[in-house]
């Protein structure tokens, strides 16, 4: 009788690296995706459900995202204070104005797991307003080199 043996990544295993992504006239939604493919780390060939084997994501020019439609000044984020009436809104167009960053972040987290492994994926994303990043030391690859 041929037993045959379930393949589970082991920590030495996993090779983790890290990729640029450049927002720059992207389309906030579909870099959302192939962000979040990256870092849960579907684009490997040894893939493997609930281990952690995504590579760390540094976006730039997170201020030139763009969106399509009327959703600048219709899509709306919302947070509470805790307090009584204590809903507070912000349109996308005012929210880009003053935290470009906080953007791409909220939609990337809303296509990871909503549980603790999501919340640990969530810590491998970093976003910056501008051009420049403080990461040349990890020597990240472009994300058109990672995905096909």
């Amino acid at each position: 009788m041929i037993v045959k043996k379930t393949y589970y990544p082991k920590a030495d295993d996993i090779s983790r690296n890290w990729v640029l992504v450049d927002a720059k006239g992207q389309n906030l939604g579909r870099l959302a995706s192939k962000i979040a493919l990256v870092m849960l780390g579907k684009h490997k060939p040894d893939f493997t459900p609930g281990v952690d084997m995504g590579d760390s994501v540094i976006v730039i020019n997170a201020e030139k995202i763009e969106v399509t439609g009327k959703k600048l000044d219709q899509k709306m984020y919302y947070r509470v204070t805790g307090y009584p009436g204590g809903l507070k809104e912000i349109n996308l167009r005012d929210l880009l104005a003053t935290h470009p960053d906080r953007v791409i972040k909220h939609a990337v987290k809303g296509m990871l797991p909503h549980n603790r492994f999501g919340r640990q994926l969530r810590n491998k994303l970093r976003v910056y307003a501008g051009p420049e990043h403080p990461h040349q030391g990890q020597a990240p690859r472009p994300i058109e080199e990672v995905l096909p």
